[in-house]
């Protein structure tokens, strides 16, 4: 049996008022099922999630790509996600943050120039995290981290809908 894919049922005119990359990054301690989905679109908090820790990010060195890529041969789908952030200035407490982080086991939400809030490794258990400290060589380079986070998922990452970003942002410290 074939599948139905229904092309550009969901695809409307989209208007030249977008821009690219990313406003802020949250990342929370990774739960089973964080947000209930519905088609793509998280539609609410789960109960268990309760913390979330903010980084706001600016430059342009920030990016979150997704690249899915089915077999159909072996019927294998995998979804990878890149998150690729910027944080300013190297200091002992960001040190000791950032070394949780990439040791623990994490999901989170990035808000991108748009608004858009997309949930990062949603069912991705194993993150990988490299973590880099830069000083730069100029006056001018860049000081700070380079965190890039890299997860499999099945799908795309969802969507969280307006009331789902609402009750999210209540948990985030």
């Amino acid at each position: 049996m074939a599948c139905d894919i229904a092309i550009g049922a969901n695809r409307a005119k989209v208007c030249n008022n977008l821009q690219g990359g990313n406003e802020e990054f949250y990342f929370f301690n990774y739960i089973d099922n964080a947000f209930t989905v519905v088609a793509g679109q998280a539609t609410a908090v789960a109960a268990g999630l309760t913390v979330a820790y903010k980084y706001v990010i600016q430059g342009d060195g920030n990016t979150f790509t997704q690249s899915s890529v089915t077999d159909t041969k072996v019927g294998t789908k995998v979804n990878t996600q890149t998150l690729v952030g910027q944080l300013k200035q190297i200091n002992a407490p960001t040190n000791v943050e950032l070394d949780k982080l990439a040791s623990g086991t994490i999901a989170g939400v990035i808000k991108d120039r748009n608004g858009v809030y997309h949930w990062f490794a949603k069912d991705s258990v194993n993150v990988t995290a490299t973590i880099e400290a830069v000083t730069g060589a100029a006056r001018t380079d860049f000081n700070g981290y380079n965190v890039t986070l890299v997860a499999e998922t099945l799908d795309l990452a969802p969507i969280l809908d307006a009331a789902t970003v609402t009750a999210f942002l209540a948990i985030v410290v």
